[in-house]
């Protein structure tokens, strides 16, 4: 693939102040994205909802903003952080004014807000490439995974959305979400930069896609990143449902203990990305996929929340930010520079796409069964396979290393 050097457009610029303003961006866009999962369970009251349109208004968002990331992944390569964080940032606010004003009568209007506020996740998307960029090889895997932690915006969103909804008014949580936004896309505007080394890919976009795809790193990051992120989206968005149905706790009790979860796993993505840096990403996913398997297997039998349940939640939320922040160190290990923006596109769709499918399936089953023990024992099937697929992949490298 040919490549150009982009040349320096400002010196002294600190990789530091860099990493920071994506991780705000990235916390910002994610605090948009997740608006309508705490307001699920009073939609469903509201309107009457059935569990599945529940379900699908807390994941169409997810969708949208999981395929998003692979256009704007491969956009990100070529125009770079500096102008993709602002216009993301400022198309996210369309959805986010439209849902609070005049979308949320209805669910065919709510899910039409929701797909394009889908667009505030593929900012994870801008910011993995833009941030790989400013640090040596050696301490990408901590600076992905402190960029990572800006996925806690969604925790910004389950502490305030309900609270200022009761306080105020529907309007309110959206009002000063698109606010924040337009601050955020002017601050990126005028202080953002490109790292002056960033690798610029002069190719086609459809033909650096075709090239991202034929990458194995590509499908086996996003294989556990479907797993690995989507169960955290996953228990994100759906977890407040759950514990209400699950547990009968209250919507403002159920949503500070998704808070909790999501900041736990937050708080452990960068220690994943540190960890991976100074041992073998393959050994950090085999322990905490290993801990994603205990956790759900304990939970399908809904133990008491004191201490089992909370335990066993806490348990894979630390697992599952671990391990996101693991896998891309692997990325910013084995993709190429030009490809990185590309392959982290692919990658974080997968993660995406694996949390829309399970709050659709935990939604059905409690429709027809009223227990959600056989959703939890389908994460724990699935986690085993991400466990042997990391096996087998870490087999093949080290023989294709002595070969």
């Amino acid at each position: 693939m040919s490549t150009t050097q982009a040349q320096p457009v400002r010196t002294g610029v600190r990789p530091g102040v860099m990493l920071a303003l994506a991780t705000i961006g990235f916390a910002v866009n994610f605090w948009a994205w997740a608006l309508l999962s705490p307001l699920a369970t009073k939609f469903t009251t509201t309107l009457h909802l059935s569990s599945f349109q529940q379900s699908l208004l807390v994941a169409v968002p997810v969708v949208v903003g999981s395929l998003g990331r692979i256009p704007i992944g491969a956009l990100t390569d070529r125009f770079g952080g500096r102008i993709m964080f602002p216009l993301v940032s400022l198309a996210t606010i369309v959805p986010v004014l439209y849902l609070g004003l005049v979308g949320h009568t209805s669910l065919p209007a709510i899910l039409v807000g929701g797909f394009f506020l889908g667009i505030g996740g593929t900012a994870f998307a801008v910011g993995v490439p833009f941030v790989n960029a400013w640090f040596p090889p050696e301490r990408r895997g901590f600076a992905v995974g402190i960029f990572g932690m800006g996925m806690g915006g969604t925790a910004i969103s389950a502490l305030t959305t309900v609270k200022l909804v009761k306080a105020h008014s529907m309007q309110t949580p959206f009002l000063i979400t698109a606010t924040v936004l337009a601050v955020y896309a002017v601050v990126a505007w005028l202080v953002l930069r490109d790292a002056p080394n960033r690798v610029v890919p002069s190719t086609p976009l459809a033909q650096r896609l075709r090239a991202t795809l034929r990458l194995p790193i590509t499908w086996q990051a996003a294989a556990l990143y479907a797993v690995a992120f989507g169960g955290y989206v996953a228990f994100s968005v759906y977890l407040p449902a759950y514990l209400k149905n699950a547990y009968g706790l209250a919507q403002a009790d159920a949503a500070n203990r998704m808070a909790g979860f999501v900041l736990l796993a937050v708080v452990m993505r960068p220690i994943g990305g540190w960890l991976a840096d100074r041992i073998a990403p393959s050994r950090v996913l085999a322990v905490t996929f290993a801990l994603v398997i205990t956790g759900a297997v304990v939970q399908a039998f809904t133990p008491g929340l004191a201490p089992v349940g909370t335990v066993a939640f806490l348990g894979m939320a630390a697992a599952l930010g671990t391990a996101s922040g693991a896998i891309f160190a692997l990325v910013a290990q084995r993709a190429p520079a030009s490809q990185v923006g590309s392959v982290t596109g692919v990658v974080g769709a997968a993660g995406g796409l694996g949390g829309f499918v399970p709050p659709l399936v935990m939604g059905s089953i409690y429709g027809s069964y009223h227990s959600y023990a056989l959703g939890l024992a389908l994460l724990a099937v699935v986690a085993l396979g991400a466990l042997v697929l990391n096996v087998l992949s870490a087999g093949r490298r080290r023989n294709a290393v002595a070969a």
